[in-house]
């Protein structure tokens, strides 16, 4: 039988999501298109594909995975490619290609692709992962291109979330602590270029340390996210009453949208969200301890981790602990191709959970 806990906690966090989705966006839809359903309408289509893929990847073998582990690394660089060269500029970023009723993010379905590569990849070689150059390097060399092309785009917070999801996956596929502490502190000056290069990642920084130091431009989302959070209070103002809405704080019903979360459902709604996040990552990661296999075990370490580090990046950005990253908040905000891979995601894991004797 499928995992039922991390079948439940999903599609509540899918619904919840719905929800949150209509109540955050639709003074802006309605502004915007004149149809305040118009951003709920969009995602619903998200919420039928993704809940159609999850059902129907429960039922397929996930270690026919492993043998189409390369061709998803390869088909994933091509999209990214193609994004890069034909997808729709928004924002001054190109992350998305326009399939007219949705738009596909290339970046999101990279996500899926690295997991499985480096699944399949230690799976195949479980001796050799404490070695640097025979196990370490090659699945590092392969995370590097995602970044970079993801870097292209530009879209830092995926770029930082997927690496990140590699790293989490290196240590549990059996790297040595010592080598992937070497290769952080090698990444650090890169880093240090990448901000400083471009503006507004320093901007970021310093509006992190301080937002009131700039508090009518790099520190007012911060600040107007922090309102919203401590607005709800206890109990919240009730679903449908948020006042940042009303055009105070950006991206309301995408990266920030917790923090409208917090304002209408309070303290109390906001602490069921983590707690379903802490019950999808228990169950993802009992089913890791208990897969029938080396390749099960870490496709549903890398699932698990994907989904509960981009939420851990996006809580933290919304409430100030981390730096403004532009990473959604999985099954809750809006976007179809996040959602309809979560949603793939936690397919998988159903049916590895399914194998467990």
């Amino acid at each position: 039988m499928p995992d039922f806990l991390l079948f439940a906690s999903a599609l509540l966090l899918v619904s919840l999501g719905l929800v949150m989705v209509y109540s955050a966006s639709s003074v802006m839809a309605m502004a915007e298109t004149g149809d305040p359903l118009h951003y709920v309408k969009r995602q619903l289509v998200g919420v039928i594909v993704g809940t159609v893929a999850m059902l129907f990847l429960m039922q397929i073998d996930y270690r026919i995975y492993q043998r189409l582990a390369n061709v998803g690394v390869a088909l994933a660089y091509l999209l990214l490619v193609v994004v890069l060269i034909q997808g729709a500029e928004i924002g001054g970023s190109r992350r998305w290609i326009n399939l007219g009723l949705v738009n596909l993010q290339p970046s999101e379905l990279s996500k899926l692709a690295l997991v499985n590569f480096i699944a399949a990849y230690a799976a195949s070689r479980p001796h050799d992962m404490k070695r640097f150059w025979r196990g370490l390097v090659p699945p590092l060399m392969v995370t590097a291109v995602f970044f970079a092309l993801i870097m292209l785009e530009p879209d830092f917070g995926t770029a930082a979330s997927i690496t990140g999801t590699a790293l989490i996956m290196l240590f549990a596929c059996g790297a040595r602590v010592l080598h992937l502490f070497g290769v952080g502190a090698a990444a650090v000056p890169l880093l240090g270029v990448m901000v400083w290069r471009e503006p507004y990642r320093m901007e970021r920084i310093l509006s992190f340390r301080d937002p009131w130091a700039d508090p009518m431009d790099t520190g007012w989302n911060i600040i107007q996210s922090l309102l919203a959070i401590g607005t709800g209070g206890l109990f919240g103002l009730g679903l449908g009453s948020s006042r940042q809405k009303f055009f105070y704080l950006p991206e309301q019903h995408t990266d920030f949208i917790f923090a409208i979360l917090s304002e209408e459902l309070g303290f109390l709604g906001s602490s069921v969200t983590v707690l379903l996040f802490f019950l999808l990552a228990w169950r993802g990661f009992r089913i890791a301890l208990r897969a029938p296999d080396l390749f099960g075990c870490f496709m549903a370490v890398g699932i698990t981790s994907m989904i509960i580090l981009q939420a851990v990046l996006n809580i933290g950005v919304v409430s100030g602990i981390l730096p403004v990253t532009g990473v959604t908040l999985p099954f809750i905000s809006f976007g179809s191709s996040s959602l309809v891979v979560s949603l793939a995601g936690v397919g998988i894991l159903l049916n590895i959970s399914k194998r467990i004797r």
